[in-house]
């Protein structure tokens, strides 16, 4: 039986350890920072970073290169509550990649000057349980199982 061979001085582990995926750091980390005494999760989704409060998804954190204008702290509201939360945030306004209908997600800006400020202010809220931003998401449906007989039988057939 031929031996592994392996560079003098390093452990088998070590190889495991530097070939494992590094992750990102989370974009906008201070937001989960402000919202810690709520002890949120997160979740990756379409590449950005989604953070429940409870049951409700409250904001995605957005940090990519792919459309750079809609970066920053997305916000789960209703279009009943644009008009008030544009009163507290009046740069935020709708997400450009998700086309021109009006959703219920708004964006607080990156690019701009007192982002920091203003995504801030949006996690006082959340800590306030301002019940403008978060939603309880649709439940996700459940894929059948494929029915594989199918193709065994025509495999069988052969």
């Amino acid at each position: 039986m031929a031996k592994a061979h392996r560079k003098p001085g390093r452990h088998p582990f070590d190889e495991a350890i530097l070939a494992r995926k590094q992750h990102k750091s989370a974009p906008h980390e201070f937001v989960l920072d402000a919202l810690a005494p709520l002890s949120p999760t997160t979740r990756p989704m379409f590449g950005c970073l989604a953070i429940y409060v409870d049951e409700k998804i409250v904001l995605i954190l957005r940090d990519t290169p792919r459309s750079p204008a809609d970066n920053g702290v997305w916000l789960a509201t209703t279009a009943e509550h644009h008009e008030s939360l544009r009163r507290d945030f009046p740069r935020m306004r709708s997400i450009r990649v998700l086309g021109k209908k009006v959703t219920g997600w708004q964006v607080l800006p990156a690019a701009e000057p007192d982002f920091e400020e203003t995504a801030r202010r949006a996690c006082t809220l959340i800590l306030a349980r301002d019940p403008r931003i978060g939603k309880i998401p649709k439940p996700r449906r459940i894929s059948k199982p494929r029915d594989n007989g199918d193709k065994a039988r025509r495999v069988a057939k052969r």
